[in-house]
Formats: C-alpha cells, sequence, structure tokens
C-alpha cells in the first residue's frame, strides 16, 4: 500500500511509469508528479503542518518547488512508488529548511534577535508550530543522526516529514512493524536529547 493508505487501482499508469524509468525512459519523469500529485501535496501539506501558521509557503507552491528541484537533481533512479515519494518528502523538508534558513538571514540582518529559542522537538508531526531556527536545528540534528545510522534518519523522514504509518515504513523498509516502533522510539529519543539544551 502506499503511504496515506491509498491503494492504487489496477488501471493506475504509475507501475508502468516506473518500469519505464527501470528500461531507461525518463520521459515517464514528466507523468510521475501529475499521477502523484495528491498524494505529493498530501505530504506537502504534512510538512506545512508543523510550520507556523503565517507561513507564507503553501501546499502547491511546495510540491511545485519539490518537483524543480527533483527534476533538476541527479536522483533520477526512481525504483518505485513508495522510493519516490520517500525522495520526494526529502526535498520538500530541504526546501522548507532552505527557506527557513533564508528567512533567518533576514531577519538577523533586519536586527531580530534570534538567540533566545525553543527547543525543537518531533511535534512537527503532531501539527504543532514550529519556529524557523527549531527547523534548521531539526534538521541539522536528522544529518547528524544520518552520520550516525542512515536508516534511523531514513526512518524519521518517513514517519514524521513523509506522513508514512508504522505499517508503511515497515513495508517501504523491509522490517516489521515492531522493529520500526522500536527503532522509532530509539531515534525519537536521540534527536530529544540531541536537541536539547
Amino acid at each position: 500500500m502506499p503511504p496515506g493508505g491509498n491503494l492504487l487501482r489496477v488501471s493506475s499508469p504509475v507501475p508502468k511509469l516506473f518500469e519505464k524509468l527501470r528500461t531507461g525512459d525518463h520521459s515517464a519523469l514528466n507523468e510521475l508528479t501529475p499521477a502523484l500529485y495528491d498524494e505529493l501535496h498530501r505530504i506537502a501539506s504534512r510538512h506545512l503542518s508543523g510550520e507556523r501558521p503565517n507561513h507564507t509557503l503553501q501546499a502547491t507552491a511546495l510540491v511545485h518547488e519539490a518537483y524543480l528541484k527533483l527534476f533538476q537533481g541527479t536522483e533520477r533512479g526512481f525504483t518505485d512508488q513508495v522510493h519516490f515519494l520517500a525522495v520526494a518528502s526529502r526535498v520538500m523538508r530541504q526546501v522548507l529548511v532552505d527557506y527557513a534558513r533564508s528567512r533567518a538571514t533576514q531577519k538577523r540582518s533586519s536586527g531580530t534577535d534570534q538567540n533566545v529559542l525553543r527547543t525543537a522537538s518531533l511535534e512537527v508531526s503532531r501539527g504543532k508550530g514550529v519556529e524557523l531556527i527549531e527547523l534548521i536545528k531539526l534538521d541539522d540534528a536528522i544529518k547528524d543522526l544520518a552520520e550516525k545510522d542512515q536508516s534511523l534518519a531514513r526512518l524519521i523522514e518517513m514517519r514524521y516529514f513523509g506522513g508514512m504509518t508504522a505499517e508503511e515504513t515497515a513495508e517501504a523498509l523491509g522490517l516489521s512493524v515492531h522493529a520500526v516502533r522500536h527503532d522509532l522510539r530509539f531515534a525519537q529519543a536521540w534527536l530529544r536529547r540531541k536537541l536539547t539544551p
């Protein structure tokens, strides 16, 4: 089952598009985004649900920015829908982090005090507002986690930024649901320790 629980109908063009990609036909990339647009929009909305209410990026704009980065980048070897959506989610997170860094730079240059920060947490997944600097700190912490254990970082990305359920994450990573939940608790604790001042 793809992320979000939407079963693809047998008549869906998506599996055929990934088959075309595997055989080297990169024109299929242009068809993937429209075919998976609803799922991409859901992921973008999930990313933005953790942002402050007056965030200037909207889900549609985030999908479009991610599309541009996806197809300007070197990542073209998408194996299946889960892989494509995981990469798209990672790109969306990077767009938001780049945006946050840009905004933080603008605020620093305008004299806004950025030294007092709330501790970032995994409340991103629960729809609570996240300050720009917190998003940057969380991104940096996930990068540090990836240096120690890439699979734990991917797990955090899939669950919290991609909006995948434990079952979907387990299927995508080839793990048991129990292992996903155990590893997720460990990764959350590691990130909390890293982000606590």
